[in-house]
């Protein structure tokens, strides 16, 4: 037998718990204020048209889905422990959101102060979301990423499993202790790029970055264009076939890099085995 769906519209609801452990709701034109963790072990939701003005609206509920709502600066840590949810058409102000979440889909949604935003959470989807805010998609796994801005440092620490496509970072320190990640047709600009990161892909990328790409465990970059990027490589495994000119490259542990120039390479005997990286300049001359 189908569960039966009941419809509150233009409600205001206030208080700590004000629909705690709810079922088959839809909700639609409506108010959550001031009051903590108004839907806190709720299942079976969708939300239409909400404004969440408080703290800790969802947490621990599962099957979620909210539709051209919004979160107040307040509503902070918003959607924590909470899995199967799909958020769309959203700006969300608070920060410290989804946290150890499950199945997250997160489509046409901006976070413009997205602090520690997107921590322990696995199976997620982005899609043009546009993001602000240190320490973004801290330790997540399995995580893709379409059409993604982001201005903001330490990204993407700890992630594994992530394919990132059409992207723009500014972020210093992305991809530090990753593991498995591709990104497609990006620009990434920041200092200290991908450090201790294994299994870094990079195809149809541009890169500006100080000492980027360094301790690097299998680093692989396809068509891609390094600018303004100097002491790139050191002791990083890697795989290289570049456009351009790279400024310096620094002691890189080993592989192959193919580009057309290179300003300044440092091989210094003493760091590492120079005979472990093969350089190749098209621009031999």
């Amino acid at each position: 037998m189908e569960p039966t769906t009941t419809t509150l519209s233009q409600q205001h609801f206030t208080g700590e718990r004000a629909l705690f452990h709810s079922r088959d709701l839809v909700i639609v034109n409506s108010v959550f204020s001031d009051g903590e963790s108004p839907l806190k072990e709720s299942r079976n939701i969708t939300l239409q048209n909400c404004l969440f003005e408080w703290k800790y609206p969802l947490w621990y509920c599962s099957h979620i889905k909210a539709d051209n709502c919004l979160w107040a600066e307040m509503a902070r840590a918003g959607v924590w422990y909470t899995d199967d949810i799909t958020v769309t058409n959203a700006l969300i102000q608070a920060p410290k959101n989804f946290r150890r979440c499950e199945n997250l889909t997160l489509s046409n949604v901006s976070l413009p102060h997205a602090a520690e935003t997107l921590w322990n959470c696995r199976k997620v989807r982005l899609e043009k979301v546009d993001v602000a805010g240190d320490y973004f998609a801290m330790n997540c796994e399995d995580l893709t990423a379409k059409d993604f801005t982001l201005s903001g440092n330490y990204s993407f620490d700890g992630v594994k499993n992530a394919v990132i496509q059409n992207a723009k970072l500014l972020s210093k320190d992305a991809f530090w202790n990753s593991e498995n990640i591709t990104v497609y047709d990006s620009f990434i600009s920041g200092e200290y790029l991908g450090w201790n990161a294994k299994n870094l892909t990079l195809i149809n990328c541009t890169v500006e970055s100080l000492q980027g790409l360094c301790y690097i465990d299998g680093l692989i970059m396809k068509n891609c264009r390094l600018i303004n990027t100097t002491l790139a490589f050191e002791y990083a495994t890697v795989e290289a076939d570049l456009v351009g000119q790279v400024d310096s490259v620094l002691n890189p542990a080993g592989g192959r890099i193919t580009a057309d120039r290179i300003g300044t390479l440092i091989m210094e005997k003493d760091k590492i085995d120079p005979d472990k990286t093969k350089i190749i300049l098209r621009d031999a001359e």
